[in-house]
């Protein structure tokens, strides 16, 4: 019975090895994307909203590892940051919010001027909107700092992606 368990794993796994699936981070902090991730430096970023992005950008790129030569890439980040009511109560007030994070970036090449990504990345989240005006807005600043860290976490999945795409290439370019 174990046997036939194991060749049925070893037949549903060889189908695997040639889809080209590649671990992200290989090497460690050594590899291509976790050296390229700490060559980037985050400039301030406007409003409550943009320190507490900026902190969760750079507490990922500081998990990376120590950038070796110092910084190579810029991440530019522009915010809009809404909180909107949605559910109108009988009483005609509002009885839900969204708030929403959306941030523009561009990961520019210091040497060069040169920007590598330009994209966006949001994140959005529901508050119920309770009879303690206090509850309500400790309810949006909690949402805000989730959604930060959502956000960062999506900036940084598009940054691994783009850089281990740019060093797959050079690699492939090199004789």
């Amino acid at each position: 019975m174990k046997l036939r368990a194991l060749v049925f794993a070893l037949l549903a796994a060889m189908p695997l090895a040639g889809c080209g699936l590649q671990p992200m981070y290989a090497g460690g902090g050594s590899g291509a994307v976790a050296q390229g991730l700490a060559g980037i430096e985050v400039p301030a970023i406007e409003g409550k909203a943009g320190w507490l992005l900026r902190n969760a950008l750079n507490d990922r790129l500081n998990a990376a590892g120590p950038a070796g030569a110092g910084p190579r890439y810029r991440l530019d980040v522009r915010l809009d940051d809404r909180l909107e009511g949605l559910g109108l109560l009988s009483d005609d007030t509002i009885g839900r919010e969204r708030r929403t994070l959306r941030a523009r970036y561009q990961l520019v090449e210091l040497g060069t001027d040169r920007i590598v990504i330009d994209a966006t990345a949001g994140a959005d989240a529901g508050i119920d909107v309770v009879s303690s005006e206090y509850a309500t807005i400790a309810a949006e600043q909690t949402a805000l700092e989730n959604l930060s860290k959502e956000v960062a976490d999506r900036i940084l999945a598009s940054l691994a992606l783009q850089l281990r795409k740019d060093a797959s290439g050079a690699g492939a370019a090199r004789p």
